[in-house]
């Protein structure tokens, strides 16, 4: 017996039995899907990731308090000795450096009138806009002017001005934070969240307000700060850049031994993005891949049971001359076929939970063809493994003893 009549004869007997070969295959079906959602999953995170660190530039530094190692091991006890004073001396003291912003967030109560919400309140400097590429939709943004004279003005975002305003143009408006009165003087562009805060739904106060006026001083040194931002000249200058930084602040802050700062670039963020989503989407994937190894085992349970139903039709076929290999060849054909549609239905599955979530989510849809091969060929794969034993099973049949026990 060819080939072309095994599949023949393996596709019929499928199809007379369609209930048990589509629960049969339920089993693959959810394995495929959870596997190819989760690598999407994963794959859309690091994409969205990515897409939120390049958009910082990459010309950009980050300085945060507290050393590299501390920082790694998720040190909550942060100290607060990177301050306002050391953002101004490297504006000024840095030739490498283009610009520099200092920020610190907190959260608080906005309100206009009967309109409030519970938002991001960030204290920051003039040079937020150069350093993090953000734009002004309406009026202007704080001044140095502002920042000297401890101003109780405010920049709010697009979405923050929709909440809060509606149609109406908030510049000039009075709004109030954390039950003090701050006047409206600029609308940032909508441009999403970076670093994880969202932007577009934050209120932008000067720093020294932010501090003499809403948390306080909470530092010996002067007006500490979440971390500074610094924009170099070019991407060329990163470098030397870093170490005049490095040198300056170690300077100020009178260290002989290790920093109590730690510097990071883009490049660096994303390598540390790309580890950890890559980890993320693996783990996801082997923890899914589970789903289809007990799939694969429902396919041999059933196969098993499919050997003992057909006795009599294994052995009535032996017994006319059909040889072991033909016997073989069709319950491997039979778990290979259950198995594949298995793989191709759970793909179409798990790529609609994709575009589904990524309806739902800021993370991007997608999910690579090389995925998709490797999961329908793993699908296929796992019906070839699993469906080894029985069809040995039922190819060792004795024709006379099939027949006899039938």
């Amino acid at each position: 017996m060819d080939f072309a009549e095994s599949l023949k004869m393996a596709t019929k007997t499928l199809s007379a039995n369609k209930l048990r070969s589509g629960l049969t295959m339920l089993g693959i079906i959810i394995g495929n899907a959870s596997v190819i959602a989760m690598i999407g999953i994963g794959e859309g995170a690091q994409k969205y990731v990515n897409g939120q660190l390049q958009s910082l530039g990459p010309n950009v530094l980050f300085i945060v308090p507290g050393n590299r190692e501390a920082r790694q091991l998720g040190d909550l006890d942060v100290p607060r000795n990177l301050v306002l004073a050391d953002a101004q001396a490297l504006a000024t003291q840095v030739p490498s450096v283009a610009a520099v912003a200092a920020e610190k967030t907190t959260q608080g109560l906005v309100s206009y009138r009967s309109r409030n919400t519970n938002t991001s309140v960030v204290g920051t400097t003039e040079g937020f806009l150069s350093v993090r590429s953000f734009e002004i939709a309406k009026g202007r943004f704080l001044s140095d002017l502002d920042q000297r004279s401890n101003s109780s003005v405010a920049v709010i975002g697009d979405t923050l001005a929709d909440k809060l305003f509606e149609n109406v143009n908030p510049l000039g408006k009075q709004v109030r934070i954390k039950g003090i009165t701050f006047e409206v003087v600029g609308v940032l562009q909508k441009k999403g969240s970076s670093l994880g805060l969202d932007y577009d739904d934050a209120v932008m106060i000067p720093i020294t307000t932010l501090a003499s006026r809403i948390v306080g001083r909470t530092s010996p040194y002067g007006i500490d700060v979440g971390f500074i931002s610094i924009s170099a000249d070019s991407p060329e200058a990163m470098e030397t850049a870093e170490f005049q930084v490095t040198n300056l602040l170690r300077l100020r802050h009178g260290i002989t031994d290790s920093d109590d700062f730690y510097i990071s670039s883009q490049e660096t963020l994303l390598t540390i993005a790309d580890t950890v989503t890559g980890a993320l989407t693996l783990m996801l994937a082997a923890i899914a891949s589970i789903s289809l190894f007990v799939g694969g085992i429902g396919i041999m349970n059933i196969m098993l049971v499919s050997v003992r139903e057909r006795t009599q039709e294994i052995g009535l076929r032996k017994a006319i001359g059909a040889s072991q290999k033909d016997i073989l060849t069709q319950f491997l054909i039979e778990a290979v076929i259950l198995s594949a549609i298995g793989g191709l239905v759970g793909t179409a599955v798990g790529g609609g939970g994709i575009f589904l979530i990524a309806a739902l989510s800021p993370f991007e849809a997608g999910v690579s063809a090389s995925a998709v091969i490797v999961a329908v060929g793993v699908s296929g794969s796992i019906g070839l493994f699993f469906g080894v034993v029985p069809a040995r099973q039922a190819a060792r049949l004795d024709p006379i003893v099939a027949l006899r026990s039938a």
